[in-house]
Order: structure tokens, then sequence, then C-alpha cells
């Protein structure tokens, strides 16, 4: 009797479900490209044909070239704004997650807390974030990042509470009936079904909240601060009619904030891959 050889680990093709999970994703995202593309294109054809002076709008090719002349050197060092902006957005959106799950979880376990509460939290979040952010520079120091980070927190704080609160309260009834029925506690409805369920209502939240603690972190900026920061140079460089760098700044947020946006993304692809949202089921 002869010994079987021993098998070869050959590596495996990609399944065909995943990829047509990839290839649904690429086509998702194809007319947008390409509609970004066109924009660029008919955006410098325009001022070209047109004309028109860079106070009123520069050409794309002179926004990249500001991005690249002052990316990490002369007068307005594009690299080390957007590093000291994102540091300021990364501590609000801390701040104010964390007391937005401390709120959700009192309003979700105590009926009387939401009584108190949700009134203070819906004022606030109608509160003009224009008109916080220079009380929040005179409490917190306006050069002080931390006046920043509070004013992050403060757009940060709605979203993540109301989201976190539908998750913990809004379960499957019949779940709920059923851990009941077999005597499970207040913990392990909590720990199995409440905050499973939560789970993707948060991550949907925090995506919001990343590009709204960038927006209060840059507002916070323009109304004073430390010059190395996207809005001090956004109202510098219009200041010094350099529009060019205005806009490179103004980009350079919006790649930043594209950034930490996607940090989010993949963040949920690890904790929740059974998600509709991640196993690529995108509308149409």
């Amino acid at each position: 009797m002869t010994a079987a050889a021993p098998s070869v680990g050959v590596p495996l093709p990609p399944r065909p479900g995943r990829l047509l999970r990839m290839g649904r994703t690429v086509r998702y995202y194809v007319p947008a490209i390409m509609v970004f593309i066109g924009v660029i294109v008919l955006w410098e054809l325009a001022v070209r044909g047109f004309g028109m002076q860079a106070f009123i709008l520069p050409a794309p090719s002179a926004i990249g070239a500001a991005l690249v002349e002052n990316w990490g050197a002369g007068r307005w060092p594009l690299f080390e704004a957007a590093r000291v902006t994102l540091f300021e957005a990364v501590g609000g959106l801390l701040i104010g997650t964390t007391v937005g799950l401390i709120v959700a979880f009192g309003i979700a376990r105590w009926a009387t807390a939401r009584d108190a509460v949700l009134p203070f939290a819906i004022a606030a979040n109608a509160i003009p974030i224009i008109a916080i952010a220079p009380i929040f520079n005179a409490w917190f120091g306006i050069t002080n990042p931390l006046s920043k980070m509070m004013i992050a927190a403060l757009l940060v704080f709605f979203p993540i509470m109301i989201n976190v609160t539908r998750g913990l309260t809004q379960v499957e009834p019949s779940a709920l009936e059923l851990m009941r029925s077999y005597a499970a506690s207040d913990w392990e409805i909590l720990r199995k079904l409440r905050l499973p369920n939560a789970l993707p209502y948060f991550l949907t939240a925090l995506k919001v909240a990343t590009t709204l603690s960038l927006i209060g972190a840059i507002v916070g900026e323009y109304f004073g601060g430390a010059s190395n920061v996207i809005g001090r140079v956004v109202v510098q460089s219009a200041s010094a009619l350099r529009f060019d760098v205005t806009w490179a700044a103004i980009l350079l947020g919006a790649i930043t904030g594209i950034a930490f946006y996607l940090a989010i993304v993949a963040l949920e692809r690890v904790l929740i891959p059974w998600h509709s949202t991640v196993r690529g089921e995108h509308p149409g």
C-alpha cells in the first residue's frame, strides 16, 4: 500500500460571490469618479476660456500647484495645518462620542433620564455652531486646541446619542420576549441583544460624526487660533488675495475628511462584516 502524496497548498481563486461584490462596488463608484473628472475638466476649460481672475475662481491646475508649493514649507505649510486640524477633529470626536454614549445608555435604561436630558440635548443641537464658536474660544483659550475639540464635540454628540439610543431601544420584540422567557438578566439582554443591535446604528452615526467633527474644528479655527491650522490658512490666504492657496486648503480639508470617513468605513467592515452596508448591497 503506497502512501498518499502530500497535498500541496495551491491558492484558490477568489469566490465568484466575492468577485461579484467587488464588481458591484466598482460600478457603484465609477459614475461619481467620472462626474468628478468631468467637473475638473470643465472647470479648467471655463477658467481659461473666459479668462476668469484668480480671486473669482482659480483654475484647478493653479490650486494643485499651490498645494504642492505649500505642502511642507512656505508661508502656509498645508500638511502641518491638516495634521493639527485632524488632531483637533479626532479629539472632538472622542469627547463627543464618549459623552453621547454615556447619555444614550442612561436614556435607554431610565425613562426619567430621557425626559430630563432629551430636551437639553435637542436645544444644544439647535445652537448655530457659528454662534457658539467664539464663546468656546473665549472659555478654553483661543489658541488652545481644546476649544476646537469642544466645538467639534458639540456637533458629534447629538447624532451619536440619538442613533445609539435608537439601537438600544428598537430591538425585535420577539427576541426580547424570548430572552425574558429564559429568565435572562438585564445585563445579559444588554450584552447579547441590545449592544449587537445598536452597533450598526453607532457606526452609521460615527461616519456622520467624522465629517461633523472636522467641520467643527475648522469653524472654530476660523474665529481665531494658531496660524498652522486649516481654518486660519483659509482666512489668512484669502486676506492676502492668494485664493489658489485658499482653495488648496479647502481641498486638503475635504481630502482629510474623506480619509477620516474611510477609516470608520474600514472599522465598520471589521466589526460588522455581516451587515448589509458592509456586504456591498448598494442601492440600484
